[in-house]
């Protein structure tokens, strides 16, 4: 078969790999139907994630059709239709019964496209598919549940409930891309008072109000903490996430969160970032990580099957499989191509 292959930092290949193959009573072959490219891989590409290795296939992001599976599996069969999470599970570990999937001890956790072969590829591999596969609700398309294996789970639980956006909160978002974009949307199910978008991109700010930001802030242009401290009477935002995986956009949120208030980071770091405790000491503020667990996945489905959510404005560029390199520079190059999530097909 082809799949996505990294061979370092900044080089990878669509090439030909050897089919995966039933390893264990709980694996699982999917054949890939559609494949999206995360913002987590261009910190792969970049060698911010040293624990991706020469020759692993990238992605974790996946919906797809079952061909096979071990005979210990019993949730789903060949010819279901199933989301392939960015998140394994072994279901039954110490965190997996805490519904910490993320950090499953049984083998599970973030392993597709980072230390085991992922879904970039035309088929493949999963592990426990029994709890790492969910099936896709009749009506939605293959676009809106690919939207649900990565970045709608992550916005919501790392950005949004990790954040613990209340109604009548003012919400300060830094980084308008596909994360930050998915940290808007989960917030206005909360009933904010307000959301404010904040990036270096007036292309992304734009997308920004288009999925629900009542302010948006260039701070190129403007200087962001003193737009958030008008609106909220010098106070600072209730809450403010990190949504870009670099030093000054969490330093930035530090800074525009109110006493009391929550900053969640939802960013992958590739570098260390400054916590100015000489500042944050005294002013209450609970500051929160996380790799998304998935745990909000059921729910996101049905609000997408029940019309209540619209992921599919997600998708900006389409493309075939055997363009992925061409698909990776349009995402990389999202500032000039105004790609917010591109999607891949056979």
């Amino acid at each position: 078969m082809k799949a996505l292959v990294y061979h370092g930092p900044g080089t990878k290949a669509w090439e030909d790999v050897p089919d995966p193959v039933i390893r264990a009573d709980t694996d699982a072959i999917v054949k890939v139907d559609a494949v999206t490219i995360c913002g987590t891989d261009l910190h792969i590409l970049k060698g911010d994630v040293p624990a991706v290795t020469d020759g692993r296939i990238l992605g974790h992001e996946a919906v797809g059709t079952v061909q096979e599976v071990g005979s210990a599996v019993k949730n789903v069969k060949p010819g279901d239709r199933v989301l392939v999470s960015c998140i394994t599970s072994c279901g039954a570990c110490r965190f997996c019964r805490e519904g910490r999937y993320g950090q499953c001890l049984g083998g599970g956790g973030w392993i597709l496209g980072h230390t085991t072969d992922g879904t970039q590829a035309e088929k493949v591999l999963v592990p426990f598919a029994d709890t790492s596969t969910f099936l896709v609700p009749e009506g939605v398309s293959d676009e809106e549940v690919l939207m649900l294996a990565d970045i709608g789970p992550t916005g919501y639980e790392v950005g949004v409930l990790n954040g613990r956006v209340s109604p009548g909160d003012t919400v300060a978002v830094v980084g308008s891309g596909p994360i930050g974009l998915s940290v808007i949307m989960g917030a206005k199910l909360f009933s904010p008072a307000q959301v404010v978008a904040i990036d270096i991109a007036d292309s992304r700010l734009e997308a920004a109000k288009r999925f629900g930001a009542d302010v948006t802030v260039n701070p190129t242009r403007e200087d962001a903490l003193a737009v958030v401290k008008e609106l909220t009477d010098g106070l600072g935002a209730d809450v403010a996430v990190e949504a870009v995986g670099v030093p000054a956009a969490f330093e930035q949120c530090t800074a525009l969160v109110r006493p009391g208030g929550t900053v969640a980071n939802v960013g992958v770091h590739g570098e260390s970032a400054v916590l100015h405790l000489e500042d944050l000491w005294i002013k209450d503020v609970t500051i929160t990580t996380g790799l998304v667990d998935t745990y909000s996945t059921p729910t996101l489905l049905r609000l997408v099957a029940s019309g209540q959510l619209d992921v599919a404005r997600f998708v900006t560029h389409r493309f075939t499989m055997d363009a992925f390199t061409e698909a990776y520079d349009a995402f990389t190059d999202a500032a000039e191509t105004q790609a917010l999530k591109v999607v891949l097909t056979p």
